[in-house]
């Protein structure tokens, strides 16, 4: 094995600590050719630019007689604006839809309404109870697992599901590339909608009581929106020859359109998730999962990547004291939270197991674009990938 100085894969960044890992003989690891194997499925320049093309047309008889042809789920944030452009430059016509979170920075706000209202596409938002919401993320605070993010995620993945079912629109765009933010090993983290309930059912104030008006993915809803609703998931991302920095400057020339200064940075909670939850609490990184991808990609140079790794994150005080302002907690209770044992997703219900039976069910699903090959790889596999 052939591993660089530092312990590190040979090609990316990460090293011995990443959940599942293994390298070949060369010392690369198992998320390079996870990564290798997806450039090669899902090709860019010429070939990626025609399927996309036959992809757009596609979708386009599926919407004919409809107002929309298309779902694309935004944030704010440039992977969802620049996907969004897209969509309309293939002459579709999407519906943008949004999940409010309660959580949102000024700065998102303004990027969904510069980029929809220039496009002229129609905007469907959804926000959450904020009483609700925060009492679900205060559960996963309180819950000792490093997974606070997953209510936002499948928050946003349910509300994209019921916007598509109420306009009878089967397509679904996704902003993910896995050339810039890469496929992030599960023992970082998980999600599923059984998930939610038992933390809230163990930490949350409304106890065992059902959520009230939280879009929760059970696995009924699931099946239904794979199986009845024929939903179709799509990241057109991975077609394209995305280059992040790019995709900003155009953005900003194009709309108007402001960086936040870093990936999911957009939104307040998921800021404060990103530099100060994480690093605090299991002093990890998470800027390392996007770098080595764009390692991989040749977006990034490795010197380069690891030098912005070598600072360690920076919380914005005004995004600490907000959170601490709308959960009620002091210092000492910031610092019992980040203190409180460590527990992952195994100490409660999940469906991960159900996920792990019906293995060859979800590769029929993954082949037939109802959930993306990423699900399939981690949430199927008895792994932590």
């Amino acid at each position: 094995m052939s591993l660089h100085d530092d312990g590190r894969c040979a090609r990316c960044l990460y090293d011995a600590s990443t959940p599942a890992i293994s390298f070949d003989d060369h010392g690369v690891c198992n998320y390079c050719r996870l990564s290798d194997s997806m450039d090669r499925e899902y090709p860019t320049g010429p070939a990626g630019a025609a399927h996309l093309q036959q992809l757009a047309d596609r979708i386009r008889a599926d919407g004919r007689g409809r107002k929309y042809d298309v779902i694309v789920g935004v944030s704010g944030g440039c992977d969802s604006s620049y996907l969004l452009w897209k969509a309309v430059q293939l002459g579709l016509r999407p519906l943008a839809v949004h999940f409010d979170n309660t959580w949102n920075s000024a700065t998102a706000t303004a990027n969904i309404h510069k980029v929809v209202g220039k496009l002229n596409v129609d905007l469907d938002t959804t926000v959450a109870d904020n009483a609700e919401m925060l009492d679900i993320q205060r559960a996963f605070l309180l819950s000792g697992v490093p997974d606070i993010e997953c209510p936002t995620d499948i928050g946003l993945a349910t509300t994209l599901y019921l916007a598509a079912e109420r306009h009878g629109i089967r397509w679904q765009f996704e902003g993910h590339s896995f050339r810039t933010e890469g496929v992030w090993p599960l023992g970082w983290i998980y999600m599923d909608g059984r998930y939610i309930n038992s933390v809230v059912a163990r930490h949350g104030n409304f106890g065992s009581h059902r959520l009230r008006t939280f879009p929760n993915l059970t696995m009924g809803r699931f099946m239904r929106f794979m199986l009845w609703s024929r939903a179709q998931k799509v990241r057109p991302l991975y077609w394209m020859d995305y280059d992040k920095e790019e995709a900003k400057r155009q953005l900003h020339e194009e709309f108007g359109w402001t960086w936040y200064g870093g990936h999911h940075l957009e939104n307040r909670f998921t800021n404060f998730y990103h530099t100060w939850y994480i690093w605090n609490r299991y002093g990890r990184d998470t800027r390392i999962n996007g770098h080595a991808a764009m390692v991989r990609s040749g977006q990034l140079g490795r010197g380069a990547a690891l030098a912005e790794l070598s600072e360690p994150p920076r919380c914005d005080p005004g995004i600490l004291n907000l959170v601490k302002k709308r959960f009620g907690f002091t210092d000492t209770d910031l610092e019992a939270v980040v203190s409180r044992p460590h527990r992952t997703f195994r100490d409660y219900k999940t469906y991960k197991r159900t996920f792990e039976i019906l293995r060859p069910f979800f590769w029929l699903m993954y082949k037939t674009n109802r959930v993306p090959r990423s699900f399939y790889e981690k949430y199927t596999s008895r792994t932590d990938i």
